[in-house]
């Protein structure tokens, strides 16, 4: 998983990102050092602020593109 890679990169904080994220810093330490699975809707939520797509932060593509999202009504 790339999301401490994405965050070093833009040089932001773990607490930037568990307040964007509206959760606590260790818990967004503990994605990102693997210990906590995190939880899908999350993975949306970095990949829109990243711009990226879930699957370039899950390192199953080296593509950083995100797709076109669905358009909701």
């Amino acid at each position: 998983m790339r999301i401490k890679d994405l965050r070093e990169d833009a040089d932001l904080t773990q607490q930037t990102i568990a307040d964007y994220l509206n959760i606590k810093q260790n818990t967004y330490c503990q994605y990102e050092n693997k210990q906590r699975q995190i939880p899908v809707e999350l993975l949306i939520k970095l990949s829109e602020y990243y711009n990226v797509s879930v699957d370039y932060i899950l390192d199953l593509t080296d593509v950083k593109e995100p797709y076109e999202r669905k358009k909701t009504t």
